[in-house]
């Protein structure tokens, strides 16, 4: 797209085009992705473009390049898609070796020697969701389908059509009366509704205002908002243009770390696509209304993922919070209103704007409308993106879109909320998820992060990792957070080295509430979270650490006892392999173990080919 789109009739009538323009009858979607990056899809796409330039198939193949599909489980991944039958194959696993083969078969049939997947897990038809459909994209709209450097694919699926309407028919006043009427909240974490939050900052004094996308994306395993700025980075862009109309805002700044580079690269091309369009810059749509948006980098600093460390490093200062009130919708970005959402946030809006407020709240519960992107990650058998209406099942996410647990190994937990969340046990895997109901089971939202555990983890360990990465991300300005973080990590070490008393627990009991109690910000205050929820769904680990010097789990490697059984055959493969000379034994006698000298390495473990040697 070149010139200037001045109306929103001359955007209708470019998109009527581009949806009619005649195209190849196969469209071929390519995983590209930082996830399929990293899995191989370069090397696949070259060699999909050298077939169909070899075939001379160019008239035939339209070659897509989309962000993450949300099966990263299975890439690298394509997707074939017959226009005009409406037949899709997706594969997953794909090597170039298997291109000729696929592009042979076409849509008819699967590619012998190839790995298909199941079209529910990454196609839901609509934003709506349809029967017997778990999912539904109203976020993921567009993430895995469109070209995200190319701004006349997301012209051609409404793009900015939500931002014309606002600009030319609807006041400032009326889209904070849409958005608090879909009952959007905040998908960052809090929860705390948007439209209130909009509303606060649209009522102070006309002059300088900010709005703020938070792509400061750093909960461990989350990676939603990545894969929205690299699949769909012009949703987030139009959504705070409406955001920026609507309070009174000038200016945007997407505040991204700097450990994403794809999405970087993508926003800034969008951003100078936007530009070149008309839908950023001076008299959008001939509206009057200017806006500009900018990029600032942090430097993956957990801590910035809260709005006033975020602003502060903005403004070049140290990524430190400060008491609230004054709310940055009141006092922010250099003392001005301003208005902090993060990316999943925005990437509602335009639909909400578009299909209205009784829709959003027809999806979801009542408290929490809408839908919920979550990322699965450990120990589930298909690692992903799911995005579901709120109310879903735990049971569902878990096991009908993630498959269950790899390996066959049986369920013990899931940490949603990051390290701000807590661990929820199998009694609650039929618990509908929204806010209030994860709230009160000890847990939170969060960005949208879900950790699956199974029976090998050891959950003292668990609540000492989340609480590790707590105590380095921590910004150090208040002692609960930089002191009594530290104290209960060596508390848990304590524990998981087999020196821990029943004192030991009772201590991090009181220092728990003390820190949620007395810390600065919202990182110090949820930073007991992961031990409070282990220490109350499974007391009885901490109980073994603590009293029988035990890890159930087998992980706390300080408790582990490795044991040779009567299957030994005294082949004498573990006593040369151990590193220490610990093992001693006659051939085709029973060896030993001399645990005084054992330094619980595994080496002997694994070697068994006898499965002689137990974990204990």
């Amino acid at each position: 797209m070149t010139e200037k789109i001045q109306s929103p009739t001359e955007l209708h009538e470019r998109a009527a085009a581009l949806r009619n323009a005649v195209r190849p009858p196969v469209k071929l979607l390519v995983s590209m992705g930082t996830c399929g990056i990293a899995a191989g899809t370069t090397e696949v796409l070259k060699a999909i473009r050298s077939e169909v330039a070899e075939r001379k198939l160019e008239n035939a193949v339209e070659i897509v390049e989309v962000g993450c599909m949300g099966l990263c489980y299975a890439e690298p991944v394509i997707m074939l898609l017959d226009r005009e039958s409406g037949k899709r194959l997706i594969y997953g696993d794909v090597t170039p070796q298997q291109i000729p083969a696929i592009l042979s078969a076409g849509t008819d049939a699967a590619a012998p020697g190839t790995r298909t997947l199941e079209r529910c897990w990454y196609y839901p038809e609509t934003e709506t969701p349809a029967p017997g459909e778990l999912q539904a994209r109203i976020v993921l709209r567009n993430t895995g389908c469109i070209n995200p450097e190319n701004i006349d694919e997301y012209v051609m699926n409404d793009g900015y059509s939500a931002l014309a309407k606002v600009l030319t028919e609807m006041t400032p006043e009326q889209v904070i009366k849409l958005i608090s009427d879909s009952g959007l909240r905040g998908r960052g974490g809090g929860g705390f509704p948007t439209g209130r939050k909009w509303s606060l900052a649209a009522a102070q004094p006309p002059g300088e205002k900010f709005i703020i996308c938070n792509a400061d994306e750093g909960d461990p395993g989350a990676f939603m908002d990545r894969a929205v700025l690299e699949g769909d980075p012009h949703s987030v862009l139009e959504a705070m243009a409406i955001g920026g109309y609507a309070i009174g805002a000038g200016t945007g700044v997407i505040y991204i770390r700097a450990e994403y580079p794809l999405a970087v690269k993508r926003l800034e091309i969008a951003i100078r696509q936007a530009e070149e369009a008309g839908f950023l810059g001076k008299n959008i749509f001939g509206s009057g209304f200017d806006f500009k948006i900018e990029i600032k980098f942090g430097a993956g600093a957990f801590v910035c993922g809260e709005e006033t460390a975020l602003i502060h490093s903005i403004e070049g200062k140290r990524g430190e919070p400060t008491v609230k009130p004054p709310y940055p919708a009141v006092s922010g970005l250099w003392g001005k209103p301003t208005i902090v959402n993060n990316v999943e946030t925005y990437a509602c809006i335009a639909a909400i704007v578009r299909k209205g407020a009784e829709w959003f709240r027809s999806i979801g519960t009542q408290g929490s409308p809408g839908t919920k992107v979550f990322a699965l990650a450990g120990k589930i058998s298909k690692v992903g993106l799911a995005e579901v209406p709120m109310g879903t099942t735990l049971r569902q996410i878990i096991y009908e879109i993630g498959d269950g647990i790899k390996n066959g190994r049986k369920f013990k937990a899931v940490q949603t909320g990051g390290p701000s969340g807590g661990c929820i046990t199998a009694k609650n895997l039929d618990l509908p998820i929204d806010y209030e109901a994860l709230k009160a089971i000890g847990s939170m939202m969060g960005s949208g992060g879900m950790i699956v555990m199974d029976e090998d983890d050891c959950m003292v360990n668990i609540a000492k990792f989340f609480l590790e990465f707590t105590l380095d991300e921590s910004c150090g300005k208040c002692t609960p957070c930089r002191v009594g973080n530290r104290r209960m990590y060596e508390l848990l070490e304590e524990i998981t080295d087999g020196r821990g008393t029943m004192d030991t627990i009772a201590k991090l009991k009181q220092l728990s509430a003390t820190i949620k109690d007395t810390a600065l910000c919202g990182l110090g205050q949820t930073a007991p979270n992961p031990v409070l929820s282990t220490m109350s769904n499974f007391e009885e680990e901490y109980l073994a650490h603590v009293q029988e010097s035990r890890c159930p789990a087998g992980a706390c490697t300080k408790l582990i006892h490795y044991e040779v059984t009567d299957r030994c055959v005294g082949c004498g493969l573990c006593l040369q392999r151990c590193p220490v000379n610990a093992i001693t034994g006659e051939r085709r006698e029973r060896h030993l173990i001399d645990q005084s000298r054992c330094i619980k390495c595994g080496v002997c473990f694994m070697a068994c080919k006898f499965h002689a040697i137990e974990k204990r």
